[in-house]
């Protein structure tokens, strides 16, 4: 059998799989005032997030930059600039690493397998974590929508990211949380799983025989990452 099937390369989207990602969250946490209950935090965050498409896809795009997306956001909300500007500026310390999926990371670095990345991130961001996280460092190469113009579930960023890793679309497995993301990653031939929490991780890793059952995948692995 050949390396690359005995070994696939895996690709990995970064907010809510590899970093933590709850926006209702997030927005309870910085719009206290504004955020009371579930139902609060539902509609800001439809309002602010717009389902990752209008003012902020473009920014996850890297179409506008922040003082842009905070006009915008305000222009189409009651919320003022200033609170505006707090949820956007909360984002790189809220996206911490999940130590748990750090480690199905690290086991797979360690299994042999070519690590990659393919994430709707803007600008500020993306270069916030790759400043802060020597981990980055395990993979091979990856993506981020805003240096590329483009992000999920577009099927060309899919196919940008397949040809500037090497990779035909069997030789890999992609790994996201938006089931929308799986749908167009398979329209194009490239296996995926959905991530649900990096426990269920592991265990469809080792499904699919990327990881040993016998490898440890316990959050503590990467607590030196």
């Amino acid at each position: 059998m050949a390396e690359s099937a005995v070994r696939p390369a895996v690709i990995f989207d970064f907010g809510g799989v590899l970093f933590r990602w709850n926006p209702a969250e997030l927005l309870a946490l910085v719009l206290a005032d504004r955020v009371r209950n579930a139902a609060d935090a539902e509609h800001w965050k439809l309002q602010f997030f717009q389902q990752y498409e209008g003012d902020w896809g473009a920014f996850d795009s890297g179409l506008i930059d922040v003082a842009e997306l905070v006009r915008r956001i305000a222009a189409r909300t009651d919320l003022a600039e200033a609170e505006v500007r707090a949820v956007v500026d909360a984002v790189p310390g809220y996206l911490t690493p999940q130590p748990g999926t750090v480690a199905v990371l690290r086991a797979l670095k360690e299994a042999g397998h070519r690590l990659f990345f393919l994430s709707n991130m803007p600008a500020p961001y993306a270069e916030h974590l790759r400043r802060t996280h020597d981990f980055l460092g395990w993979f091979e190469d990856g993506v981020f929508s805003s240096e590329v113009k483009m992000g999920k579930p577009d099927a060309e960023v899919f196919k940008l990211a397949l040809t500037r890793f090497g990779l035909r679309p069997e030789q890999a497995l992609f790994i996201d949380d938006h089931p929308i993301n799986l749908t167009a990653a398979n329209a194009l031939g490239l296996p995926a799983v959905l991530f649900t929490s990096a426990e269920q991780l592991g265990l469809d890793l080792q499904a699919r025989g990327l990881l040993d059952p016998a490898e440890g995948l316990s959050a503590g692995s990467a607590a030196h990452a």
